[in-house]
């Protein structure tokens, strides 16, 4: 599977190198910590409760997933949704602009799934 990727700026234009390291800046600052792309990751298999993202996301803690849930909401990537039943039930999933990550997450587990074999291979 080789897709094209965006080409690399020429590294001798410095203007271009300056743009592209804040275009990466402005992406790690909303995708930065242990968490946040370990959620978007999961939600990109679909709608899921809070519990079943607690489950998906290994290590996190029930407070620490409230946080990162709502700072991705905030930045317009995950859609919380609530449903008036009893209990109260909460949905969250992808917003399409947080759909736009999918290509970049897959790409980031496709690489991990290859570095652990060349790791684990040596």
């Amino acid at each position: 599977m080789n897709k094209k990727i965006a080409e690399v700026p020429d590294h001798r234009d410095h203007a271009q190198c300056s743009q592209h390291m804040t275009a990466v800046h402005d992406a790690m600052d909303i995708l930065s910590g242990k968490w946040k792309i370990m959620i978007i990751g999961s939600l990109s298999f679909g709608k899921k409760r809070f519990m079943e993202l607690l489950r998906d996301v290994t290590g996190i803690g029930a407070k620490m997933l409230s946080k990162e849930l709502k700072d991705l909401e905030d930045n317009d990537l995950v859609k919380r949704t609530v449903y008036d039943t009893k209990p109260v039930t909460v949905e969250y999933e992808l917003t399409e602009y947080g759909g736009t990550l999918q290509e970049v997450i897959g790409s980031i587990a496709q690489w991990g799934a290859e570095h652990r074999k060349r790791i684990f291979n040596k």
